[in-house]
């Protein structure tokens, strides 16, 4: 019997993707473990590897097909004494939802009509557009006999999650149906505040551009990030730090470390103060789950890395403990393979705390916008020589770095937020106390 291949779920939060490359054609043989597609996540392309072994049948999605469904039959493939021809390719629909069935044959002739057995829900609403929902919430919209186009999803882009159809009651309509129902024809129709495609070409109608469509990642930071704004109480807290002193010790080290290759950056030394800080405050150490905080332990420290079309934010996993050598040669490894989309899902998911330094770009401040469900972000700015009064009340001339924390106000108070920067400053500012 074929045996189905599925769709692969490459990360906790995955629901979708797009099948970049296949690497095997029908008729090949293929052994358990051979890599047999590129699959593209919304953050990194990663190798499919094959669980059975057998011919490689019918391959029913083809390579570049973007928002395939996690769970969905993708290829065939054939055991011993199979042919292609004699395999009949299955619904495309994700593995767990059944086809629907026209009505007219489910009722014998001759006979009074039956009851309507509710179908699946449809996965393109009266127009013909597609309806995004994830295979869980399509299962349970059966099982209620609940029609997905008379919901709104609330999940990225609009995508129909679990929570969406259990909170439903079949045959309710979502509220913008009926006032668009009840809307008078002859009345016209205001822009939207995020415009569709259509409208926004419309009018640029005559101008010269070039359309970018959106990859997964674009679509993904999008829809985080605006979620970030529209949800989360950010408040603002700036510090000046003076670096001369971290400067000077800094030159110090790497002329020691020199034999060993190794290089230390202003923004290891930023990666370490900001780890022991929040050991200082463990109560800043902390995420938003929903409906309760988690209090993290371990100081996970994530750092934002810019790539072509998009940034990751790997994270740095017990990064109080970790020597200032060892930070370095880890954030270089993983901004390594962030630029070129080779980090594991679990190498960028988590943390509690971020850091985005737009310093080496001349920026001198900025606020950062938090990437939930971490409690804070710290922006960071570049070194400037300023004039400042030093502690005898004499002018004097410093390198000052001008820092930001965007903080959650769910997860972190005012108070307990600038304790969390002064421990930070201190840091920065007597850099020998990181090596106690």
């Amino acid at each position: 019997m074929a045996i189905e291949i599925l769709m692969p779920a490459l990360s906790p939060t995955m629901e979708e993707g797009t099948l970049a490359k296949w690497l095997v054609k029908e008729g090949d043989e293929v052994q358990s473990g051979d890599i047999i597609a590129e699959i593209e996540t919304d953050k990194a392309t990663m190798e499919f590897e094959a669980v059975d072994e057998g011919i490689m049948g019918p391959i029913l999605i083809a390579e570049g097909t973007e928002g395939v469904l996690v769970n969905t039959v993708i290829a065939m493939m054939l055991e011993d004494g199979e042919d292609a021809g004699s395999v009949a390719a299955p619904s495309s629909a994700p593995a767990g939802t059944e086809p629907s069935v026209p009505a007219a044959e489910k009722a014998p002739q001759g006979t009074a009509e039956a009851p309507a057995t509710p179908a699946p829900p449809s996965s393109k609403t009266s127009d013909g557009s597609r309806i995004f929902a994830s295979p869980l919430a399509r299962r349970i919209a059966a099982d209620k006999s609940l029609d997905l186009a008379t919901l709104q999803g609330s999940g990225p882009r609009g995508r129909i999650v679990k929570a969406d159809v259990e909170n439903a009651k079949p045959g309710a309509a979502p509220a913008s149906v009926a006032a668009t129902s009840a809307a008078t024809p002859s009345a016209p129709a205001p822009l939207p505040q995020s415009a569709d495609a259509a409208s926004v070409a419309r009018m640029y109608e005559g101008r010269d551009y070039v359309e970018v469509p959106l990859d997964g990642m674009r679509k993904t930071i999008a829809a985080r990030l605006t979620e970030a704004k529209q949800t989360i109480p950010h408040f603002y807290l700036r510090r000046d730090i003076r670096l001369d002193a971290l400067l000077k010790f800094r030159s110090e080290l790497n002329a020691q470390l020199e034999t060993r290759g190794v290089k230390l950056s202003v923004n290891d030394f930023i990666i370490k103060a900001c780890a022991l800080a929040l050991q200082s405050v463990p109560d800043a150490n902390a995420v938003w789950a929903g409906d309760r905080v988690l209090k993290l332990t371990p100081s996970d420290v994530a750092v934002a890395v810019a790539i072509e079309g998009g940034l990751f934010t790997p994270v740095l996993k017990d990064a109080e403990a970790k020597s200032l050598s060892a930070l370095s040669a880890e954030m270089k490894d993983l901004a390594t393979r962030a630029r070129d989309r080779k980090l594991a899902p679990h190498e960028y998911q988590g943390g509690s705390f971020a850091i985005s330094n737009l310093g080496m770009f001349g920026i001198d401040n900025f606020d950062a916008v938090i990437n939930p469900p971490h409690g804070a972000i710290l922006a960071v700015g570049s070194g400037v020589k300023k004039p400042v009064v030093g502690k005898d009340g004499a002018l004097e001339v410093a390198t000052v770095m001008s820092v930001t924390l965007s903080v959650d106000h769910r997860v972190i108070d005012g108070a307990l937020g600038a304790e969390v920067l002064k421990h930070i400053v201190d840091n920065l500012e007597n850099p020998m106390t990181m090596l106690v």
